[in-house]
C-alpha cells in the first residue's frame, strides 16, 4: 500500500454514507407503512429521492468539474442532508414527508459522485484497488441493516428517524476526516472537445441506457422487498439479516473485482451481471416463501450490485477526460436516479394490483433488455490502460 494512500479515511466515509443505505432501502418502506400510507403513497414517496438523482449530480457535478472544489461540495452536502432530513421530526404528513424526501435527497446526492472522483484521484495508479475501499460501504450497510432489524424486533418503528439521524451525523463527521485529492492530468487519449462530445463516443449512451434500465429492475427490490418478505412471515431481524446476507456477498465479489476485471473485458462483466439479476429477480418474486431458495437469491447481489456497480465506475472512469470525470460519474448517479425513480413508482402502483410475482417479472424483463442493450451496441474489448495497466496491487489491506 502506498504510504500516501489514506486507506481508513476514505473507507471511514464509505462505511457511513453506505450505513445510511443500510438503514433506508430496507427499513424506509416499513417507516411509511408503519405510518399507515398506502403501496401507491410509499411507492411515491420512495421515489422522490431517486428522482432527484435525475437532477442534483448533474448539477454538483458540473460545478465540481469547473471550481475543483470537490471536497467543499462533500461537506456541504453532507451537511446539509442533515439538516433538511432533521425537519421530519416536524410533520409525517404525506405533503411534509415528500418535501423531506426532495430535500435532503438534493444535497445527499451531491456527495457520492464528487466522493468516487477523490477516491480515484487517490488511489491514481493502484484504481484497481477501488474495490478494497468500497468493501467498507458494504460493511456500513450490513452493521445498518442487521443492527436495525435487531432494534426494531424489539422498539417501535417511532425510533427510526433517529436512527438515521445518527448516521447521518457519521457521514459529516467523517467527511472533515478526509484529505483532498485532484485526479491527475493524463495525456489527453479520449479525443478533443467537451463532456457531450465524449459522451457521442461509440457505447457510451449504450452504457447510460443499460445503467437507467438496471436501476429500473432494482425497483421492486429496493421498495418492497422488506415488505414482501414481512408477509411472508419473515420477521425484522432476519429480514435485516437477509439483506445483510446480500451484502457480504457483495464484499466478497469486491475483494475479487480486481482479477475479474483484469481477466475479463467491462463487456462480459456488465452481460454478466445482468443475466444473472433477471434470474435473481424471478427467484424473489414466485419463491422467497422457501429459505433455501431466498438465501440463494440473497447471494446473487454480488452480481446485481457488486460486480455491476465496480465494472460500471471503471467504465465512467475508462470514458472520460479528467476534466468531465465529475460529469461522468454525476451522469452515472443520475439515469440510476431516472431508473430507480421509475423502478419505485410502477413497482408501487403494481404490487397491489398485479402482484409481486408478476411486479419481479417486469423486473427481470427490464434487465435482460439492458443485456441486450449491451451485448449488441457495447465492443468486447479487454479494459483500458486506464485498467488493465493499473492492476499492480491486488494486496488485501
Amino acid at each position: 500500500m502506498s504510504m500516501a494512500l489514506p486507506y481508513w479515511r476514505l473507507s471511514g466515509f464509505y462505511f457511513f454514507y453506505f450505513s445510511l443505505l443500510g438503514a433506508t432501502a430496507p427499513f424506509l418502506a416499513l417507516y411509511f407503512d408503519h405510518l399507515g400510507f398506502s403501496a401507491a403513497r410509499i411507492g411515491e414517496l420512495v421515489a422522490i429521492p431517486m428522482l432527484m438523482r435525475c437532477v442534483a449530480p448533474n448539477i454538483w457535478g458540473w460545478l465540481g468539474d469547473t471550481t475543483g472544489r470537490r471536497l467543499a461540495i462533500v461537506r456541504f452536502g453532507a451537511f446539509c442532508t442533515l439538516v433538511c432530513f432533521a425537519g421530519i421530526f416536524i410533520s409525517q404528513s404525506y405533503a411534509w414527508l415528500a418535501l423531506i424526501m426532495a430535500s435532503h435527497a438534493f444535497f445527499w446526492h451531491a456527495v457520492l459522485p464528487q466522493f468516487e472522483v477523490i477516491t480515484l484521484a487517490h488511489l491514481r495508479e493502484q484504481a484497481a484497488r477501488y474495490s478494497q475501499i468500497r468493501l467498507w460501504g458494504s460493511i456500513g450497510f450490513i452493521v445498518a441493516v442487521v443492527g436495525l432489524g435487531k432494534l426494531f424486533d424489539s422498539l417501535s418503528l417511532a425510533a427510526y428517524p433517529w436512527a438515521l439521524v445518527l448516521i447521518m451525523g457519521g457521514i459529516v463527521l467523517s467527511s472533515w476526516w478526509v484529505p483532498n485529492a485532484e485526479p491527475q492530468l493524463r495525456p489527453n487519449t479520449l479525443g478533443e472537445g467537451g463532456f457531450i462530445r465524449q459522451l457521442r463516443r461509440p457505447g457510451i449512451l449504450a452504457f447510460y441506457l443499460s445503467v437507467g434500465l438496471m436501476q429500473l429492475s432494482n425497483g421492486p427490490y429496493y421498495t418492497f422487498l422488506s415488505l414482501h418478505l414481512e408477509s411472508l412471515g419473515y420477521s425484522r431481524g432476519l429480514i435485516g439479516q437477509l439483506w445483510a446476507l446480500g451484502v457480504v456477498a457483495e464484499i466478497v465479489l469486491f475483494l475479487v473485482m480486481a482479477k475479474l476485471l483484469a481477466r475479463y473485458s467491462l463487456r462480459t462483466v456488465l452481460l454478466a451481471s445482468f443475466l444473472i439479476t433477471a434470474v435473481r429477480w424471478l427467484l424473489l418474486g414466485n419463491l422467497a416463501h422457501h429459505l433455501p431458495v431466498l438465501l440463494f437469491a440473497q447471494l446473487m447481489h454480488a452480481a446485481t450490485f457488486g460486480s455491476f456497480h465496480a465494472a460500471a465506475i471503471h467504465f465512467v472512469q475508462r470514458s472520460f477526460a479528467d476534466r468531465q470525470q465529475g460529469q461522468g460519474q454525476a451522469l452515472y448517479a443520475a439515469l440510476a436516479g431516472v431508473g430507480g425513480a421509475l423502478g419505485a413508482l410502477y413497482s408501487g402502483y403494481s404490487w397491489n394490483t398485479l402482484g409481486p410475482a408478476w411486479t419481479f417479472a417486469i423486473a427481470s424483463l427490464v434487465v435482460l433488455i439492458a443485456a441486450f442493450i449491451t451485448y449488441t451496441r457495447i465492443s468486447d474489448e479487454q479494459p483500458t490502460s486506464c485498467i488493465a495497466d493499473r492492476v499492480t496491487d491486488n494486496t488485501r489491506a
